[in-house]
């Protein structure tokens, strides 16, 4: 194998890590970036390489920042009583659009799927309990998905934050079920936002 074929291929499975592609859409990628688009392909490389070596994680959020404690965060704005929990920045951003919520967020960056092995500490929910009580939230809006793996998420932390008496409310199914909050409009989002019931045992 020649070392163009053999980089080519590297480029090839390297692009096959992003969700949702496969062998033959990441050829097509990988050709279309070498043959048609090398100053895209110069600007990925760039952009990936400042995001791996800038992004970190918010100390308090757990979202994406460049700081220690992102700019949502640190703002005046937001109702400290209110912590809303979600499986992903996407959802974050979706849930901002719906200028529905006021307050604050925690990001898993995942959710519980023991056949995949992500359980508890995978996902922090030790960080979450501390987040939680850290003396200003009265409430925690448990939005994870309505998957069943989100549902399994919600009532796992349900259990774990009445029992640090906490109030705990999950966002009512204005959205379909499997649905994912990253493709529900911000109408309907923020209906289930709105209607939010106590999380049940």
């Amino acid at each position: 194998m020649s070392s163009a074929s053999s980089t080519l291929d590297e480029l090839t499975q390297a692009l096959r890590c992003l969700p949702g592609v496969g062998p033959k859409s990441a050829q097509r990628m990988a050709f279309h970036l070498l043959h048609r688009d090398r100053q895209g392909a110069e600007r990925l490389l760039l952009s990936l390489a400042q995001a791996l070596e800038h992004l970190r994680h918010c100390d308090q959020c757990n979202n994406f920042t460049e700081q220690a404690v992102c700019e949502l965060c640190s703002s005046g704005n937001r109702d400290a009583r209110l912590l809303c929990v979600l499986e992903s920045p996407a959802d974050m951003l979706m849930m901002e659009q719906t200028h529905a919520y006021q307050g604050l967020y925690y990001v898993l960056m995942g959710r519980l799927s023991p056949l995949d092995g992500i359980g508890p500490q995978e996902i922090g929910f030790d960080r979450l309990i501390q987040r939680a009580c850290n003396g200003s939230t009265e409430e925690v809006i448990l939005a994870t998905n309505f998957t069943a793996e989100g549902e399994a998420t919600a009532h796992a932390l349900g259990v774990l934050l009445r029992a640090k008496g906490l109030r705990v409310s999950r966002i009512a199914r204005g959205i379909p079920v499997g649905g994912e909050l990253e493709y529900v409009d911000s109408g309907t989002l923020a209906q289930a936002l709105l209607e939010r019931r106590p999380a049940t045992n």
